[in-house]
This record gives structure tokens, sequence and C-alpha cells, in this order.
């Protein structure tokens, strides 16, 4: 494993268990065992390390949705739409721990929205994309064309940012059982407002 690799295990351990506002770059590099020269010589700053964490040590759920929307005529609407709120859900049980703590303090807020708008990033991006798919699915005629597609996609990924608040509040584990009840029934409760 290289260097880069272990700064980024460190930094999903320490931003997870500490969060993002309290985890420092000067704790990261210690729990990877390298100087923070050394880490910023792979890393700008925390933004960029918190966007590589959760790009690459969460689940993906960016890379569900392309796959889906790449051909999404592959597999049943509601089949797609599942796996998007399974994707959903593991993406925001991970990351909702790490990433909960910047709201504590309205400076590291802006702080961190300006970085992530200047990185072209942002909560904002997952539920977009998945509108454009919806979109997509509108074009193919398995979606009305009378939905709001931007209403849905805010309905169905707030079902899965609510169940990751509420699995993190209570520290359970989101077990596959779990996140497949969970994804089935929220778009099942969906389904009948799309066609």
């Amino acid at each position: 494993m290289g260097t880069r690799d272990q700064i980024l295990d460190a930094a999903a351990e320490v931003m997870h268990t500490r969060g993002l506002a309290r985890t420092t770059t000067k704790e990261i590099a210690r729990a990877a065992g390298y100087s923070e020269a050394t880490l910023y010589k792979h890393f700008r700053d925390k933004t960029d390390l918190f966007l590589a964490v959760l790009t690459e040590r969460v689940p993906s759920f960016s890379a569900v949705l392309a796959d889906i929307a790449h051909d999404p005529e592959a597999h049943p609407l509601r089949d797609n739409l599942i796996a998007i709120a399974r994707g959903a859900l593991a993406f925001y049980h991970e990351s909702f721990p790490i990433s909960a703590s910047v709201f504590s303090e309205p400076t590291l807020l802006a702080a961190h929205r300006d970085a992530l708008t200047a990185r072209k990033a942002g909560p904002h991006k997952a539920s977009a994309a998945l509108a454009r798919y919806l979109r997509a699915e509108q074009k193919l005629g398995r979606v009305a064309h009378h939905v709001d597609c931007d209403a849905i996609a805010g309905l169905l990924l707030g079902a899965c940012l609510h169940h990751a608040f509420l699995t993190s509040f209570a520290q359970h584990p989101l077990t596959p059982a779990a996140a497949r009840t969970h994804a089935t029934t929220t778009v099942d409760a969906l389904l009948p407002s799309l066609v």
C-alpha cells in the first residue's frame, strides 16, 4: 500500500471517529505515520482529503447512479430505483458521521461550502444526477411526463439521508437486509406517483 492510500485510510478512520470539524491534518498525518509535509504532497488541504475519502473510502453512490444512467433500460425502473436507494443508503450511512460535525460551526460550514464550490462538488450533485436519470426515464416513457423529477429525487434521497441520520443517532449498523428493506419500501411508496 502506498503513502497516499495509507493517508486516506487514516483520514477515513479519524474523520469517522472524530467528525470532519474536529479532525486536523496533523492528527491524520500522525495516524498514518507520516509528517504533515508528506500529507500535503498528496492533498492540498483537509477538504481535498474529505473529498478523497468520500470518493475512495465510502461506498460509491455516484458510481451506482452513473452505471444505471448509462443504460437505464437494462433493468426495470423499480429495480433501478431500488439499486439507487441502496447505494444512497450505504453512502449516507458511512458519510453522515464524518460530515455532520461541519454544521456545528457556521464559519467552518461556510469555508467547507466555499471549498466544495471551488472544486465543483457538493451534496447537490447527487440530487441533480438522480433528477437527470429520471428525466431520461421520462424520455423512455417509463416515468410519466407530468412528474417533477427534481422533487422525486429530493424525496428519494431525503428518505435515504433521514434513515442514515436515524441509524447513526441510534448507533445501529446498516445491514444488507435493512438496506434492502428500506430501499424497497421507499421506492414502492414513490413508484405509484411516477407512472
